[in-house]
């Protein structure tokens, strides 16, 4: 139950930023927007906040999450959107560090109240 409004909260972040980067600025649709929101919020939510985050900071999973959001907008769009590739890279862009910086506070939550990690990993240079 945790993880179901976890994601939701992560997937209604998501969207309002899909759709205001990409629904907005460059003219997506509102299905193709919805589409995105769901594949990103996924394994965004599977990669960055259940394997990388536990396993480093907040920084490293922040930044590990442009480029994730970065690769799945890109990559579905030129699928699923009539826009050119140089247009949806550029959005990419935009869109992934605008999430990023949504992601910092996302995960400042999870790691207060350690939503879905059943043990939280520390990193020692020394060990």
């Amino acid at each position: 139950m945790v993880h179901g409004k976890v994601l939701a909260i992560k997937s209604l972040v998501t969207f309002v930023i899909v759709l205001l980067v990409l629904g907005l600025m460059f003219g997506m649709s509102l299905t193709n927007v919805l589409i995105t929101t769901i594949a990103l919020a996924v394994i965004s939510y599977l990669v960055g906040d259940l394997y990388i985050l536990p396993k480093t900071n907040n920084v490293i999973a922040s930044l590990s999450d442009i480029g994730i959001a970065f690769l799945v907008i890109w990559l579905l769009s030129m699928g699923i959107s009539s826009l050119g590739i140089g247009t949806l890279a550029g959005g990419a862009i935009i869109a992934s560090v605008v999430l990023a910086v949504g992601e910092f506070f996302f995960h400042d939550y999870l790691l207060r109240n350690y939503i879905g990690f059943d043990r939280k990993y520390t990193y020692s240079p020394n060990h």
